[in-house]
């Protein structure tokens, strides 16, 4: 029969009751494929062919498969060695399986990608000094870690006037000054709650400078404001005082012994909860001295409850741009017209922007910054030191966050502490990502951290704590609406960030290299995540836990990796694939991790070699594709044609790699396996193609950008190739046509085809790459018989007909093959 014969007259799509010209009827033109092989099929079909079936029901299969082999076209054919002996028509049952049961389980690119591109600046190299006396200082600012018992004796001085004097040159007045103002002027106290580093102390000291003529004192801040008496305070002056971490807790009663007998003697009397009753108190003392007095509360539970009271009041930052030109004008007013301009210009400069990390300076930094910029313009520091200082702004907010969080060591006075650096670490985990992941993640690393410092005693969890709107404040994060990849679909959550791109490196950064006892309960948390069946979830625990790893190898390897390798959850192991290949980022470690991949891949332990087998569809851990695919083809030739336990992780990795941005050199080395002639080798192929038929490239993720592929992330793989790397055609169809007719493999590769036509029926664009591309796959009459017999069944199915529209356009190119 000529190729103009084979083409329908009337160019109709086939239908169940119609028959196109002198064509013999459609069940027989398949190459009798079987009488149940009609509309009867459409009912055992699955909702989208070829996509998120499990092994189960492939199994269910199989024997319906292998009677139908012997039947179909080109069912006697074996393309792959005229010597091959056995049939294994059942192994194709998991051909579409997923690493994890079913191809969602891997998530979506995009939660990948912003995890990837958190730790993207990378390195926690820092340079400290500590002195004996527990005092860090780092740049200009010190802190003091060990602290001390409070003090019976109460301690108070003046504010120096050369302090105030500086203070009227460069102050900046925050939104809500007149008010604050007005409100100390009638109850003679007032409470500014904010963030250190806010400019609280500078408007707290603005504002009594002010009501005072420059009469001000600071009052001792180890003693609450319960303890205050007349005799500590000054005639008309203006008392400042700036209540310690420590003190913003709950109260909590004198704890047992554990011997069970009376108050534990290394107790000591807990901070009374300040209260408006204190603040009432307080205020009268003022007045009988015809005084003033504003106390300094940090954001959190009692800064909420304070601000809903008559003495509270937010203080906000300034704007940082004009506190930062305000302190240069005032460093640099005995220089040049041009010195502060230059000075401006620099600071905009996209390198050290790119270096500070933050997003919004608060004015005790941006004052700092006006200092390194004035030494700059003097020629005192150079651009490398300005770079340099500039980059040491997020480790001095992190190492202020977690300087002494434990104190005083003993639960419950500590727990808030705890509960803040937890929140501040699972934000950098989770960064741009949901708030309540973020905030239950919190949670759980809260609970490791108060067991470790107190084993004997059960933490728990407040209820009704800081709001979720001021929470955030606590780790520099704002909250934002935002969407989460699920995959097949996006979602709107309210997700919370840094306010600065840094700030997550330097949090991890901070607590990994500078608290070795943190550690531990670190490690036990990312495991915990990791074996969360949420992709959003491990796929950010796995990428952090492969960071840490890369900054210690030694210590990471052991207690992040190891555990959930040898696990028999698949999450666990593909998390534990993940981290290895993000470690395998860093030069240095790389050969680290090829060593122990190398290892697991010829362990014979089913758990370590697909655990090797996923690591290495990352690239990263073999150093480039062809090193990955020479990882993956030393496995699968050391096992049975019918390992489904390594073809699956193999093939996914396979299929991984070709979405990895350099599909070129995968298509010749898959091509190259099929002239190999082993059977093992060809399985891994058919595997790869069938899962490249019907994985949405989103779920084929990895750690390396390839933004061409972002506007295909919902299509099969293959109809992502053949939209960006259209040259690669040939390839792809001579591959694919390979499986289709090869006798094991046909029946699941068919199937999966037809899930692609159902998905490209509904997507225009994706329907004009599939029809450009159907002519490649109909080279011969039985070519074009097992397309059209495919086409004509999807178009007849009883519960989800084809559309016709797209049915004849997949028609015309299925004949245009015939005249190639």
């Amino acid at each position: 029969m000529s190729d103009e014969d084979e083409s329908s007259p009337q160019h109709d799509a086939p239908d169940a009751g119609q028959n196109h010209g002198d064509r013999t009827d459609p069940q027989d033109r398949a190459g009798g494929r079987g009488p149940d092989r009609g509309a009867d099929r459409g009912a055992h079909r699955s909702a989208d062919r070829g996509a998120g079936r499990g092994a189960d029901r492939g199994a269910d299969r199989a024997g319906e498969r292998a009677d139908r082999d012997r039947d179909r076209p080109g069912g006697g054919e074996r393309t792959d060695t005229p010597g091959e002996q056995p049939r294994e028509p059942s192994v194709f049952a998991a051909a579409d399986r997923g690493p994890l049961g079913g191809e969602s389980d891997t998530g979506g690119a995009a939660t990948a990608r912003r995890a990837v591109r958190t730790w993207a600046g990378g390195g926690a190299d820092r340079l400290t000094t500590i002195h004996g006396d527990g005092t860090v200082f780092e740049g200009n600012q010190i802190f003091a870690l060990y602290g001390s018992d409070r003090s019976p004796h109460f301690v108070q001085g003046p504010v120096p006037p050369e302090t105030l004097d500086h203070l009227g040159r460069v102050y900046c007045a925050t939104s809500g000054y007149r008010r604050m103002r007005d409100r100390l002027r009638g109850h003679r106290v007032l409470v500014l709650c904010g963030e250190p580093g806010s400019g609280r102390k500078a408007t707290a000291l603005a504002l009594l400078d002010e009501l005072t003529g420059g009469k001000v004192f600071r009052l001792d801040p180890r003693h609450g404001v319960d303890e205050i008496t007349e005799d500590a305070l000054q005639e008309s002056g203006g008392h400042l005082l700036e209540l310690l971490t420590e003190d913003v807790r709950a109260e909590s009663e004198p704890r047992p012994s554990r011997s069970g007998r009376g108050e534990h003697p290394a107790a000591r009397r807990a901070a009374a909860r300040l209260s408006e009753l204190h603040l009432d108190r307080f205020g009268d003392l003022l007045r009988s001295r015809d005084a003033y007095g504003i106390v300094l509360v940090e954001n959190g539970e009692l800064a909420d409850r304070l601000l809903r009271g008559r003495y509270g009041m937010y203080c906000a930052p300034p704007p940082a741009d004009e506190v930062l030109h305000r302190h240069l004008w005032h460093r640099l007013r005995a220089e040049s017209d041009e010195a502060l301009s230059s000075a401006r210009a620099r600071a905009a400069r996209p390198d050290v922007v790119g270096a500070l990390g933050l997003e919004e300076l608060r004015p005790r930094e941006a004052a700092r910054l006006a200092d390194h910029l004035a030494r700059h313009w003097r020629g005192e520091m150079t651009d490398a030191e300005l770079l340099v200082e500039c980059a040491s702004f997020v480790r001095s907010q992190a190492r202020e966050w977690f300087a002494g969080a434990d104190r005083p060591g003993a639960l419950p006075e500590a727990l808030p502490a705890l509960n803040a650096g937890a929140f501040r670490i699972a934000v950098a985990v989770f960064d741009g990502s949901a708030y309540s992941l973020a905030a239950e993640a919190a949670e759980l690393l809260a609970w490791e951290l108060a067991v470790t410092l107190d084993p004997e005693h059960a933490p728990g969890r407040r209820l009704f704590g800081t709001h979720a709107e001021h929470r955030p404040v606590e780790a520099r994060a704002v909250l934002e609406d935002g969407e989460l990849d699920l995959g097949p679909a996006t979602v709107p959550v309210r997700a919370v960030r840094f306010q600065g791109e840094a700030l997550a490196g330097a949090v991890l950064g901070e607590i990994w290299h500078g608290y070795h006892n943190v550690r531990g309960p670190v490690a036990r948390w990312l495991r915990s995540l990791c074996d969360d069946p949420r992709p959003e979830v491990w796929v950010r625990a796995s990428i952090a836990a492969g960071v840490l790893c890369s900054w210690d190898w030694i210590h990471g390897f052991r207690e992040l990796v190891v555990p959930l390798a040898v696990t028999d959850e698949p999450v666990a192991r593909m998390a534990a694939a993940t981290a290895l290949a993000e470690a395998a980022r860093d030069p240095r470690v790389r050969p680290a991790v090829a060593a122990v991949l190398k290892d697991w891949a010829g362990s014979g332990e089913d758990a370590l070699v697909g655990t090797a087998l996923l690591a290495h569809g990352y690239v990263l851990a073999a150093g480039g594709v062809p090193g990955s695919l020479d990882a993956l083809a030393r496995v699968v030739r050391t096992r049975e044609a019918t390992d489904v336990d390594v073809l699956v992780p193999a093939s996914f990795s396979a299929a991984r790699l070709l979405a990895s941005g350099e599909p070129a050199p995968v298509l010749r080395r898959l091509l190259q396996w099929l002239e190999d002639g082993r059977l093992n080798l060809a399985n891994l192929v058919h595997f790869a193609v069938i899962r490249a038929l019907s994985t949405r490239t989103t779920h084929l993720w990895g750690l390396r950008e390839v933004p061409e592929l972002d506007g295909h992330a919902a299509r099969p793989l293959l109809v992502a190739l053949l939209a960006t790397r259209p040259d690669l055609a040939p390839e792809l169809a001579a591959l694919l046509r390979h499986t289709l007719t090869t006798a094991r493999s046909g029946e699941a590769a068919l199937e999966a085809l037809g899930g692609l036509l159902r998905r490209a029926a509904k997507d225009p664009e994706a329907l004009g790459h599939v029809c450009a591309f159907l002519p490649r796959l109909a080279v011969d009459r039985r070519d074009r018989d097992r397309l059209r017999g495919l086409l004509n069944e999807l178009v007849r199915d009883r519960d989800r007909p084809l559309d016709r529209a797209a049915a004849r356009r997949i028609w015309d190119a299925v004949t245009e093959g015939a005249n190639r």
